[in-house]
């Protein structure tokens, strides 16, 4: 094994997501975060379709998007409890950058729909790994955001386009906790042909 591969492994089982309220500045920017996205895009691309883009998400960007989500859920709720409208509005200001992958996944002659989906993952996967290899910190999540048409359409999402996730980055405050992880052995059948 070579001392790249040993520095690779030893990287992935160290990786950890960081919950984005102990994300703080600086987060990536510049050739830094070009060499990140870059990094993240390097997947297995089946008809080399790219069926993902970038959304970056920062500075008053995050707070006037968090406000937005507040009017939208007040205009379909009514009045939010303070606590409640507190946690939609700081939603994109607990780190500082906070990057949507957007899914560009479509019916094509040859490529299934679900082989770009795993595709966009891969490309989710890697930017949380790059983050970590270039010593950020990242959380990729979801929540209800990332499945509503009208956030879609405040972000310029095309009918066609899903937010796969949003990954917030930036500069660990703290170490996180481990978590259990699955029994490896629960996992691992082997196929014998019998």
């Amino acid at each position: 094994m070579t001392t790249e591969q040993s520095e690779t492994l030893r990287l992935l089982l160290t990786r950890r997501s960081h919950p984005a309220i102990s994300l703080v500045a600086p987060a990536p920017e510049g050739d830094a975060l070009r060499d990140i996205l870059q990094a993240a895009s390097r997947v297995p691309d089946h008809g080399k379709l790219a069926p993902w883009r970038f959304v970056l998400l920062r500075g008053e960007a995050r707070a006037d998007l968090g406000n937005r989500l507040v009017s939208l859920l007040e205009t379909r709720e009514g009045p939010l409890a303070e606590d409640r409208r507190q946690q939609e509005a700081t939603r994109f200001t607990r780190a500082p950058l906070v990057i949507a992958v957007v899914s560009r996944a479509a019916v094509h002659p040859k490529i299934p729909v679900w082989e770009q989906q795993l595709c966009v993952g891969a490309v989710c996967m890697n930017l949380v790994i790059a983050a970590h290899a270039s010593g950020f910190a990242a959380q990729w999540l979801t929540e209800w955001m990332a499945f509503d048409d009208d956030v879609s359409a405040m972000l310029g999402l095309a009918e066609v386009e899903r937010i796969a996730g949003f990954v917030h980055l930036g500069t660990p405050s703290e170490t996180p906790s481990e978590r259990p992880r699955p029994d490896l052995d629960g996992l691992i059948s082997e196929w014998t042909g019998a």
